[in-house]
């Protein structure tokens, strides 16, 4: 696999312009393409890097590039085109198209995250600290990553792609990418050096910097791609575990407790590693902005919220008070996107958590602001319930206990139980389902009861 490490990065400049029309078809049909709905108006390209010679039996072209859409210069999008004569029947999946003209006219392109060969090249990159052109790659030194590794497609991705080697790694690409720190890199090796059990070490990572490959000139950041992390072998998926457990008509309140204080283990080991802030009423003031700008634009869009919205308005004007009245709180660097998807259970039992992205749709600055960890705890508690509610029939009081194991098992570690902050709990929490609401009426209507349900109580706290 030398040529990993020796081939140019400069590609042809009719390379884009060749897969245009089928990229405009088979983007917006990918799962992690962000902006369905909305016509591609073009592309343009911020780096292209070969990594196999087009002219071989296999060719492998990395891209970044970006999909505009209007006026907008649009989403950056990471993608790794193969290049074949012809698909094999196991690769069918994997089309994107034939190319009728330029610098690969006859040849079949397709996504190259399906084929082997492709992937073992990116082992091979990140093994040996490559640098090909724009794209550069940096590991632990105190990790040992083997060659021949066999790798393997993990399916059912959502906001973005990973592929596992040998049950060794695991490795996470993103899809779409913004220049700057991302904290899927960032908050796992904070995590590291504080000898964090909790979150797999980062093995190794790659980075694109556009001014070193074919840039369109915009950019000087460089773009976290790709992060490499060990694999946690035979660990089972929080949400499939306990969507298991309520099949069987068992309980999850050891998991849950265990889970809450893994949780408060991240934190603390977060807010030792990285700055924190003290959120007063000058801080607090825009956040119940945000919040309420939310919940009536949600209420706009969703009609079965408006009856609810004032009582839910009062969730947010409660902490305003509170900070007018001089409280504080302590704000730090979090999770930012927790739930039991992104938690993982070993085979010995002990928990790790996942996926320190944030919400992708939300600006890169903002999810790493330090915000207060109890965000993070709602995030949880809303899991729960989506868990209970999913059963047949649904099991409330299943939530509620784990719930409530939850927050005590984040009480034994962290010394602080979140309820006893119930305002400041309540308005995250609140803000948390009425996202649901409108997330479940633009794309799962079958599933808005589920959040309803709980703007429902949480209209009206004192209720049982």
């Amino acid at each position: 696999m030398a040529e990993t490490v020796t081939i140019s990065g400069k590609t042809s400049p009719g390379l884009l312009a060749s897969l245009d029309p089928l990229l405009r078809e088979w983007l917006p049909r990918q799962r992690w393409f962000a902006g369905k709905g909305r016509p591609i108006t073009g592309f343009s390209l911020v780096t292209a890097t070969e990594l196999l010679p087009a002219g071989a039996r296999l060719g492998l072209y990395h891209l970044l590039v970006r999909a505009r859409q209007g006026a907008a210069p649009g989403d950056c999008y990471q993608l790794l085109i193969g290049v074949r004569e012809a698909l094999p029947p196991r690769l069918a999946p994997a089309l994107i198209g034939h190319v009728t003209d330029g610098p690969l006219a006859g040849r079949t392109v397709f996504d190259a995250l399906y084929d082997s060969r492709p992937a073992e090249v990116l082992l091979e990159a990140l093994r040996t600290r490559a640098r090909i052109g724009g794209l550069r790659c940096e590991r632990d030194p105190g990790q040992k990553i083997r060659s021949g590794l066999v790798p393997r497609r993990l399916t059912g991705e959502q906001s973005n792609s990973s592929v596992i080697y040998g049950d060794t790694f695991i490795l996470k690409l993103l899809r779409r990418v913004v220049p700057g720190v991302n904290p899927d890199l960032e908050l796992p090796l904070a995590l590291a050096r504080e000898g964090c059990p909790r979150v797999p070490a980062p093995t190794a990572w790659m980075f694109a910097d556009p001014s070193e490959g074919d840039d369109d000139g915009g950019e000087d950041e460089s773009y976290v791609l790709a992060v490499l992390q060990p694999y946690v072998q035979g660990a089972a998926d929080g949400w499939e575990l306990a969507l298991r457990e309520l099949a069987k008509g068992e309980d999850f309140v050891a998991e849950a407790r265990a889970l809450g204080r893994a949780t408060a283990e991240v934190h603390g080991a977060l807010a030792r590693a990285l700055p924190t802030a003290t959120l007063g009423h000058a801080q607090i003031g825009p956040m119940v902005d945000g919040m309420t700008e939310r919940l009536d634009a949600a209420a706009q869009a969703v009609p079965a919220l408006r009856p609810y919205a004032p009582a839910l308005r009062t969730a947010f004007t409660a902490l305003a008070d509170l900070a007018a009245e001089g409280c504080t709180w302590t704000a730090q660097r979090i999770h930012g996107d927790l739930h039991l998807g992104q938690c993982l259970r070993a085979a010995s039992g002990q928990w790790a958590l996942i996926d320190f992205e944030g919400e992708p749709a939300r600006p890169l600055a903002e999810r790493r602001m330090p915000q207060p960890a109890v965000r993070d705890v709602a995030g949880m508690l809303r899991s729960f319930d989506y868990a209970a509610r999913s059963a047949d029939p649904p099991a409330p009081g299943w939530a509620h206990a784990c719930r409530a194991a939850y927050c005590s098992g984040y009480a034994e570690a962290a010394g602080v139980d979140p309820r006893t902050d119930p305002v400041l709990l309540r308005a995250h929490e609140t803000d948390k389902a009425v996202y649901e609401v409108v997330y479940e009426a633009r794309h799962r209507p079958d599933w808005l009861p589920v959040p309803l349900s709980a703007i429902h109580r949480l209209a009206a706290p004192d209720l049982p």
